[in-house]
């Protein structure tokens, strides 16, 4: 079997940032996609993010790109990478890293920012609303606009490649 791309990127090398991952052309529709790894923690040297601040995260960036007035029409999902160092943000259209940053920053400004109750976190809303956490959603949110988004260079937009 043929290796899947994200399997090809180098995860010893690779940090914190905002890649593109792939960009295909859907078989249904024939509409361009970009699929975005919104890359949150060092793969393999840093701690990965438990389910429930990942959950958070899910519940407010998806509320957060469907209600963004430029963007909404763009998005075809968000959700989080299976190992939990990161999510990813699938948008119709072709785009590049620097063409999302914007929208990348703000989306996290307003899980850094956010209080009270968290949408679609309730019993009849979501298949596991308990597990949320907050508190740990607002701080890693703030710990990847920190130390990422603001200033991010083309270092951080570009997958390191296998020497």
């Amino acid at each position: 079997m043929e290796k899947i791309a994200s399997f090809t990127i180098d995860h010893i090398k690779l940090e914190p940032g905002v890649y593109v991952s792939r960009i295909d052309k859907d078989a249904a529709t024939g509409a361009v996609v970009t699929t975005f790894d919104l890359r949150m923690t060092a793969p393999n040297r840093e701690p990965v993010m438990n389910t429930a601040e990942l959950h958070t995260i899910e519940h407010l960036c998806a509320t957060f790109l469907r209600n963004d007035e430029e963007w909404s029409s763009r998005v075809v999902y968000f959700g989080p990478m299976g190992c939990r160092t990161g999510c990813y943000l699938v948008l119709f259209g072709q785009y590049e890293s620097k063409d999302v940053i914007g929208l990348v920053t703000r989306m996290f400004e307003f899980v850094r920012d956010f209080e009270g109750e968290i949408p679609g976190a309730k019993p009849d809303e979501c298949g596991n609303y308990l597990d949320q956490n907050l508190g740990m959603a607002n701080w890693l949110a703030r710990r990847y606009l920190d130390s990422t988004l603001y200033g991010i260079d083309e270092a951080h937009m570009t997958y390191p490649t296998k020497d």
